[in-house]
């Protein structure tokens, strides 16, 4: 007779939730708390439980609708994790924050449009000197020959203040 058929196989039992292991209590099939804290999520249920009391999070399960106790459950775990990082705001300390964020990068936003647009005139306006210029006489040729120089006067070349520098005319 071998090992393995000494070994009497029993049957599953109920593992108890999170909340009924850290309260040490018996959790039987009909605990209002195991569908939101199950036994591998003790933390969750600590810091809620930390936070609100179990007999107060067992009221406020009891006082939403049961298709919406998943997401109050949620919200309690939120909730008590963010008043363990911050005690005197929690969650609203949060949301203060990311609105604070979401004003300044759309002040950043509408700085960047105006930039935009402050150098979309520039290019436009550089454009349009430089095809209303009528005394350049680009590419005229030289003694009748077949070569090709631009036409413009020759002390502008040579300062950077009045010869205009432009990357996009360039052929």
């Amino acid at each position: 007779m071998g090992l393995e058929s000494l070994i009497v196989t029993r049957p599953r039992t109920h593992q108890p939730c999170a909340a009924c292991r850290m309260l040490r209590r018996r959790c039987d099939s009909n605990c209002i708390l195991a569908p939101y804290f199950p036994c591998d999520e003790m933390d969750k249920f600590a810091k809620v439980h930390k936070v609100f009391g179990a007999s107060n999070i067992i009221k406020m399960i009891q006082m939403v609708e049961e298709t919406n106790r998943e997401d109050a459950v949620k919200a309690l775990v939120y909730e008590a994790t963010a008043r363990m990082r911050d005690p005197v705001y929690g969650s609203t300390g949060a949301i203060c924050q990311l609105q604070k964020m979401v004003q300044e990068l759309k002040m950043q936003l509408e700085s960047t449009k105006a930039r935009v647009l402050e150098l979309q005139q520039q290019k436009d306006q550089l454009w349009s000197v430089l095809m209303n210029v009528s005394h350049l006489d680009l590419l005229s040729p030289i003694n009748g020959g077949d070569n090709f120089c631009l036409g413009y006067d020759d002390s502008i070349a040579y300062d950077p203040d009045k010869f205009p520098v432009v990357g996009d005319w360039i052929f």
